[in-house]
């Protein structure tokens, strides 16, 4: 026990320390952070009425966010699969910091439901014997058993990994992989089963179409993987860590075909519902075009529309996809044409009009704004740090001062 104390400790303190630009973006997220716990004490003391969302349109920023980064959790496993199952050891060296994206992601996640929750008090019931847990016959309460268990398979897979590497001693390679293998199916679950819960509302025509769980795994695994490149990249510009230019490479080549199937079946989903134009179309229509005189969105489906493609297009050349440069630009019009397209193009919308055919349009206001950033900073300075230990302890600057000078292969007694 005292060895892993040491361990949390010693990786805390590295993960801690760092020069001028570190302490300036660490400074930066806690800004963002502070600011959001006035609109966070807002919206838990006076309800959320605070916020813009209504009877009509229920879910709003919050949503859009939560349904983005369980895409992005799901996508660590476009790193875990290759490296384990394919044996790829470029990818295989850095595959920590995918599995540490998952769990910063997952809690980014649980934060997001968190702020939705009018009553947080009641969050309670969402635990199983001590609340009203209301499973197998909630799809919600699927999401939060395979969320969970997802939080819970990389955690302990990232640490136990780290942890080994930390004290010089073996893998026990039985009980690594099994849970590696485990994390692996259970990756596609977690956006499987949240594109359940929105696809089982038959009053929702827009939600209600069979191609949108492949369609919400597409997208995931074109967005994750662009900020893992972003990520890689940034680490190699500004640490020792060595991140071949195959591992970037094999990553960039998932991002532009999965972003090409997920750009076709957008084309589907238009002509489909809009062939024959029914009043079940009415919800791609006010996205596309506007309707009834409202049009809040139609700039924000063609600015997705517009990343999506430029960047696909750009990230089909193989010369583009070498100048690192370039690379970044592109993988960052990915990863907000993404978030565009799955917040404000997809759950918005699906909400307008509503079951009755009322339109009632919807604009996150400033406390949602505040309160959305206040997250993301938390998560970015999440990643930020646990990446940053991960990194000592690959580099091995972060080792038990019983293995130092020692061999890998010796162990420890705990």
């Amino acid at each position: 026990m005292r060895t892993k104390i040491q361990f949390a400790i010693d990786f805390t303190f590295y993960a801690l320390k760092g020069g001028i630009k570190f302490y300036t973006w660490m400074l930066f997220l806690c800004f963002l952070a502070f600011l959001a716990m006035f609109g966070i004490y807002e919206q838990f003391t006076k309800g959320l009425i605070v916020t813009a969302m209504t009877d009509q349109v229920s879910w709003g920023l919050y949503e859009s966010n939560f349904i983005f980064l369980v895409g992005v959790a799901a996508a660590a496993v476009t790193v875990v699969f290759p490296s384990y199952i394919y044996q790829h050891k470029h990818l295989k060296s850095v595959v920590i910091l995918g599995e540490m994206l998952a769990i910063t992601a997952v809690i980014m996640v649980f934060l997001f439901i968190f702020l939705h929750m009018g009553r947080p008090d009641r969050a309670w019931h969402m635990f199983p014997v001590i609340g009203i847990f209301n499973f197998p016959g909630s799809m919600l309460q699927w999401d939060t058993v395979v969320l969970n268990g997802y939080l819970g398979l990389n955690l302990m897979c990232a640490f136990y990994y780290l942890y080994k590497k930390y004290t010089g001693q073996p893998l026990n390679e039985r009980f690594y992989m099994t849970f590696i293998y485990i994390s692996i199916v259970w990756a596609l679950s977690i956006h499987t089963v949240t594109a359940f819960l929105m696809n089982t509302m038959p009053s929702r025509p827009m939600w209600f179409h069979t191609m949108i769980p492949i369609k919400f795994i597409s997208t995931a695994f074109a967005a994750g993987p662009a900020f893992i490149i972003v990520a890689f990249l940034i680490i190699k510009n500004n640490t020792t860590l060595n991140i071949a230019d195959e591992a970037i490479a094999l990553l960039a080549k998932v991002v532009v075909w999965c972003l090409g199937i997920a750009l076709f079946l957008t084309m589907s989903e238009i002509v489909t519902e809009l062939y024959h134009g029914t009043e079940h179309s009415y919800s791609l229509k006010y996205l596309m075009i506007g309707k009834n005189g409202l049009s809040r969105l139609v700039p924000w489906f063609w600015a997705s529309l517009l990343l999506n493609v430029t960047a696909f297009l750009l990230l089909l050349n193989m010369d583009f996809r070498k100048d690192y440069k370039k690379l970044r630009i592109a993988c960052l019009m990915v990863f907000i044409g993404i978030w565009i397209e799955k917040g404000l193009g997809f759950v918005l919308p699906g909400f307008i009009p509503t079951p009755i055919g009322e339109f009632s349009e919807y604009t996150p206001n400033l406390t949602e704004i505040i309160n959305s950033l206040g997250v993301w900073a938390m998560g970015l300075m999440m990643f930020t740090l646990m990446a940053k230990g991960g990194i000592g302890v690959l580099l091995g600057e972060v080792k038990h001062p019983a293995v130092v000078g020692k061999g890998a292969d010796e162990h420890l007694s705990d």
